[in-house]
């Protein structure tokens, strides 16, 4: 019976959004209110009022150190790409079958996680989308190709949701994230195929040498930026990595005569300025150093400390503000500020929230006394368990940050008590909270309102139902081997 008490909050939260009766926001509200009662009341140490503050205060701060992701990404993107631009300059491309097939790989495999990787939160389908339109697909094949756009989401939101597992599993990001593309590597190597056969059936029909050449660059770009992680972190790699391969991708397709170059080296001058400073920033120890340093705020001992000169986030404010001026937008700053915040300020307190309940359960001990209850109820099996509801839960809050913030303690607790590799549990988890957020609610009404195809949902599930079960094999795959300890 205790056990289930301590399940309670994740539990309402699961039943309120499975439920469609209240949104994540309130269903997070909920469901922390719960956690304070079931943690001061029922801990299986001692938890006193004082410890249930501290680890609030602890909660929120992990949750602030993605505020400046999220509100920074969503108002840089804006004003780098203007208002009616596309993400990038394809207009020239010729209406012939090859220049239609490579347009729709770059869109959906390079363009879309880009963007989304400077925003977050399904941004990237909408520049994806506007890609593809010029495809003049049918609608349901327009939708569901959009959201390949989040196959690269472990780097979404210049990697906020890989910081924040980081920080509640009291591992590196870096770490984590290299860890975790041992399994995005599995999960691409089966979307691929499922990519091809929905493109044939959307009419955009591709040769066998057309079938390696995509083969070759997604392997290519994916290995390009797990280095690039490893060498940068998981913050700014999507950015330094494919930011590269999509202008020579642009470069190997469009072959561009001076005048086209100078128009697109002018509309993504944002972008590269932004990746050239990134860059420099991490790779010169002096530089790094300083920024580091500068103003470092570290309340909490084993959280993530906040340096707002290193902060992407901060130059993502940054570049916005320069982008203003240097575009002639500066009147209109204010209202893309306010439009950042609307956007974004739900995904911003759901995360607050989501990571306050997250640090409760873990510091009051119930995550590990559920862990361990589970090991002893479940056996080998518990791994598989949560990984499978993360990915469920995942997806229907339409973040990863709460389904870590629920499950990721009780899994580190799992993997210790059954003696695994605790590194490989944290990846699994990590991935599992992330990989179905491609079919999530909510990125699902984004679609189908850029499309103006509302009530459509059930044609797009059909469509991406290959894709769903991909993530579930390699979710399976991926416990059976840590469990029989070949990971």
């Amino acid at each position: 019976m205790l056990y289930i008490v301590w399940a309670l909050p994740a539990l309402i939260v699961i039943a309120l959004l499975a439920s469609g009766r209240a949104s994540t926001l309130i269903a997070a509200i909920i469901g922390l209110v719960v956690a304070i009662v079931v943690a001061l009341s029922t801990a299986p140490g001692e938890f006193q009022l004082y410890d249930g503050a501290s680890a609030l205060l602890r909660g929120a701060w992990i949750g602030w150190i993605v505020v400046p992701y999220i509100l920074g990404g969503l108002l840089f993107w804006q004003m780098a790409i203007r208002p009616g631009d596309a993400a990038m300059p394809v207009e020239s491309l010729q209406p012939n079958m090859q220049a239609r097939r490579r347009l729709l790989f770059a869109a959906c495999f390079l363009i879309g996680p880009f963007s989304e990787s400077a925003t977050g939160f399904g941004v990237g389908i909408v520049g994806t989308m506007l890609l593809l339109r010029r495809l003049d697909l049918q609608p349901v094949y327009l939708m569901a190709l959009s959201l390949l756009s989040q196959t690269m989401i472990l780097w979404g939101g210049m990697g906020n949701g890989t910081i924040v597992a980081g920080a509640f599993s009291r591992t590196d990001p870096t770490a984590l994230a290299v860890n975790a593309s041992f399994f995005q590597i599995a999960l691409n190597a089966l979307w691929l195929p499922l990519y091809w056969r929905m493109a044939e059936r959307a009419g955009v029909v591709a040769s066998f040498r057309e079938h390696l050449s995509e083969i070759m660059w997604l392997g290519g770009s994916i290995l390009l930026l797990i280095a690039a992680t490893q060498a940068l972190g998981p913050e700014v790699a999507m950015l330094c990595a494919y930011g590269p391969i999509i202008v020579l991708r642009y470069l190997v397709d469009e072959r561009p005569d001076s005048q086209q170059l100078l128009c697109a080296i002018s509309r993504m001058a944002p972008f590269a300025i932004l990746i050239g400073w990134l860059l420099v920033s991490r790779l010169l120890s002096p530089l790094n150093e300083l920024l580091q340093q500068a103003g470092r705020l570290e309340p909490f001992v084993g959280a993530p400390a906040w340096s707002p000169l290193f902060h992407a986030g901060t130059w993502l404010g940054v570049g916005a503000v320069l982008s203003a001026f240097s575009y002639g937008h500066v009147s209109s700053l204010g209202a893309q500020v306010a439009a950042a915040w609307k956007t974004g300020r739900l995904a911003v307190l759901a995360i607050m929230i989501f990571s306050m309940m997250a640090e409760l359960i873990s510091s009051s001990g119930i995550a590990a006394a559920l862990g361990e209850g589970m090991n002893s109820t479940f056996g080998r099996g518990a791994i598989t368990c949560l990984a499978l509801i993360s990915a469920m839960f995942g997806a229907l809050a339409n973040s990863g940050n709460a389904a870590n913030g629920l499950f990721m303690a009780s899994q580190v607790s799992l993997a210790r008590e059954a003696g695994l590799n605790v590194a490989a549990v944290i990846a699994l988890q990590h991935t599992a909270a992330l990989a179905l957020n491609l079919i999530s609610p909510v990125r699902m009404s984004i679609v189908c309102s850029l499309t103006g195809f509302r009530g459509r949902e059930g044609a797009i599930y059909r469509a991406m139902l290959p894709f769903a079960a991909a993530v579930v094999a390699v979710l399976l795959m991926g416990s059976l081997m840590i469990t029989h300890r070949v990971l």
